[in-house]
């Protein structure tokens, strides 16, 4: 489960199979602060270069 901060709220929409990169909070473990989201050609881009798999 994560959180979008107010700045990015309105601008930013997650949907199930979305790249993000999430920051764990300290309290829990199973919630975290989305802090960014990656577009489609962003993820083909990282794929081709090996730095995730997906």
């Amino acid at each position: 489960m994560g959180r979008i901060p107010g700045s990015k709220k309105k601008r930013m929409w997650i949907r199930e199979g979305d790249v993000v990169i999430a920051n764990p909070w300290e309290v829990q473990d199973c919630k975290a602060e989305v802090i960014w989201k990656y577009t489609r050609p962003q993820v083909e881009w990282l794929e081709r270069k090996g730095y995730i798999k997906y």
